[in-house]
């Protein structure tokens, strides 16, 4: 794969895969970088768990598409938008 750097699948990991419906996975993010910040650009939702509201990135594959690489490393560098 071109770029190989930016992409790769675990296809062995015990938790593979981790998102339902997705033809290829990025394990790069196998935890969303993302999930830290109150508005990010993947497809979250907010949910009740032990009465305490949280984000949900269960249908969230933003972070494992190989297309969206830069953008996460833009906004972990803190450099998105300039």
């Amino acid at each position: 794969m071109e770029n190989s750097y930016k992409f790769f699948e675990n296809k062995a990991c015990a938790y593979y895969p981790c998102h339902e419906k997705t033809e290829c996975i990025n394990c790069l993010f196998c935890y969303c970088p993302l999930y830290h910040l109150e508005h990010c650009p993947g497809n979250y939702k907010k949910i009740s768990w032990k009465g305490v509201e949280v984000k949900s990135c269960e249908d969230c594959t933003f972070p494992h598409e190989p297309e969206n690489y830069e953008t996460v490393i833009k906004i972990l560098s803190g450099t998105m938008g300039k």
